[in-house]
């Protein structure tokens, strides 16, 4: 189906094109969208009526967008989820978890604005964009973390492996303080009591008879 565009459409073109689209995703979506007419003579007459009209609205829109943009880009957002000691979430994060979790630190997102390459299902930071105009994206990064703490130390540049590592590490040096504490004490047990087999009660009966003797 050949299509006169009303704004940029990413993959397909800017303003005032004419493109050759599947006739689905035209009706689906490019015409319900308000963002293309079909090509008629009709249609062609309109846009051109409507062409400064529809170039002073994308402008101002576009200036409202990159705006926007320019508070939102590079920011870094954190969400706490459950997941297993590999980094794997039990479930994932949609495009609505993250546009909640910006809504949370006062950014005004739409769910239709976040564009995911995939479903994020791992723990870690993952970059995100946000098309918030036909012409203007941002980029903000998703903090997937088990905790504010593990988030803290993602944002340090510390990855769950070595988050990992550091609790194995700490876990057996404990063990090993425990152990060595215990031979330790086991050790000074073994000391008392040879003391007292080999010195301690031939001392006292010595005492003991020196005292007689005195008397």
């Amino acid at each position: 189906m050949d299509i006169i565009l009303l704004e940029r459409v990413a993959k397909l073109g800017n303003m005032g094109e004419v493109v050759s689209v599947k006739a689905g995703y035209a009706r689906n979506y490019l015409l319900p969208q308000n963002k293309a007419l079909r090509v008629n003579a009709a249609n062609m007459a309109r846009f051109e009526a409507e062409k400064a009209a529809l170039e002073a609205r994308n402008a101002e829109t576009r200036a409202a967008a990159q705006a926007e943009a320019d508070k939102v880009d590079g920011k870094q957002f954190v969400i706490i989820r459950s997941a297993s000691d590999a980094g794997s979430l039990y479930g994932s994060v949609t495009p609505r978890d993250v546009a909640d979790a910006a809504a949370a630190d006062g950014y005004k997102i739409d769910r239709n604005q976040v564009v995911l390459q995939g479903p994020i299902k791992e723990l870690g930071l993952h970059d995100v964009t946000l098309n918030l105009h036909p012409e203007v994206d941002a980029t903000i990064t998703m903090n997937i973390a088990r905790s504010n703490e593990e988030a803290e130390l993602q944002a340090a540049g510390k990855s769950i492996q070595e988050l990992a590592a550091e609790e194995e590490a700490a876990a057996e040096f404990e063990i090993q303080e425990l152990f060595e504490d215990m031979g330790s004490a086991m050790l000074d047990d073994d000391e008392s009591v040879d003391e007292q087999r080999s010195g301690k009660p031939a001392v006292q009966e010595k005492s003991t008879l020196d005292e007689k003797l005195d008397r």
